[in-house]
């Protein structure tokens, strides 16, 4: 299945039936009067979010949502049938966004939360309703209302507890898999990781989920690389891991890189909490690792954990680190193990 993460869709609700032009022709009745039925209302079109569903990617093959429209009215004053709603589902997490693709209609974070996007329109009124005693026998009805229509976007903002970030290469979709049952495509290369990849991990006996965020590079919220279009997944995070590539030369640099991306599209992110990892230690010797981890806690002014992803080790230490910023309810680990439970420290260059 294929990430997406916006799409633009049309919906309309239904229109209303039209009011009913009738009169009673019965025997033995000499004066019948009117009796045409009211118009059934249009259906609503309804977003539903819903759990088992992480992409937008069925909104690329379907665009045009509309609700069926009310039943016309009928004779011996019989209304018609109310149009059925139609509900479109989303990922929780998915923001309701108007055309102008900047004012926020609903933002759909919990499951089972409903929006009404679009009201049905209501029946028109049949001919009986007209009846008056100067208009005994009215030969009008109204025509149903119309339903409402607009475009709308539909931009998903994915839910994690825990956001890796990091630039190009720096391990994350590494760790992403050596601490949960998610398989991202891993090679030696950037950008190997062109879409948000979602993992659970069990840490404490609690459910944790980590979002791998790619495309962070230098200039990436002015569009550079793979642009901000991803930075709007770290938004929802509780905490952030900042993985670091050890074997980088300027560990430093690297680590304002990335801070100087996430300040400049929204200050605010740097108030979230932040644990910072020294990744692919197992490729370096004991020393450098001790010197690079010293100037990194220099420059952040946080606890540096040296680890790598490849060899297992250190990860234990880094995710109770940053499991402690993860405020939601969360599920309790079930009594058998899971195997996506990360493998406990066995070596570790800093022995």
């Amino acid at each position: 299945m294929k990430f997406l993460d916006q799409a633009k869709i049309f919906v309309k609700s239904g229109d209303g039936g039209r009011g009913c032009v009738s009169f009673r022709r019965e025997k033995y009745i000499e004066f019948g009067g009117p009796n045409g039925g009211d118009g059934g209302k249009g259906g609503s079109v309804i977003f539903e979010a819903v759990e088992n569903l992480n992409t937008l990617i069925d909104f690329r093959y379907q665009q045009h949502f509309k609700a069926p429209r009310g039943q016309h009215g009928m004779g011996s004053e019989m209304a018609g049938a109310k149009g059925e709603d139609l509900v479109i589902k989303v990922p929780v997490g998915t923001e309701i966004v108007a055309e102008d693709g900047k004012t926020v209609l609903a933002d759909m974070t919990e499951a089972g939360q409903r929006f009404l996007i679009a009201k049905g329109g209501d029946g028109g009124r049949g001919n009986v309703r007209f009846k008056s005693s100067t208009n005994q026998a009215p030969r009008y009805a109204e025509p149903g209302w119309p339903g409402e229509e607009k475009w709308v976007w539909l931009k998903l903002k994915i839910i994690a507890d825990v956001g890796l970030i990091g630039l190009p290469n720096a391990g994350k979709s590494t760790f992403l898999a050596a601490v949960t049952r998610a398989r991202p495509k891993i090679a030696d290369y950037p950008f190997t990781t062109i879409y948000p990849n979602l993992g659970v991990a069990w840490i404490d006996n609690r459910e944790v989920v980590l979002a791998d965020i790619p495309g962070l590079i230098e200039g990436a919220h002015e569009g550079i690389g793979l642009g901000d279009r991803f930075l709007k997944h770290v938004e929802r995070c509780s905490a952030f891991l900042h993985l670091i590539d050890a074997t980088t030369e300027d560990v430093v640099s690297a680590y304002r890189t990335i801070h100087k991306e996430l300040e400049l599209y929204k200050a605010d992110l740097l108030k979230k909490p932040e644990v910072v990892a020294l990744n692919k230690c197992d490729s370096l010797p004991q020393e450098e690792i001790s010197a690079k981890c010293a100037a990194l806690q220099k420059a952040s002014g946080k606890q540096v954990f040296a680890i790598s992803a490849v060899a297992k080790f250190g990860l234990p230490e880094a995710l109770h680190a940053v499991a402690q910023y993860v405020t939601r309810p969360t599920k309790v680990e079930p009594e058998a193990e899971p195997e996506t439970e990360p493998v406990k420290k066995t070596w570790s260059p800093l022995d």
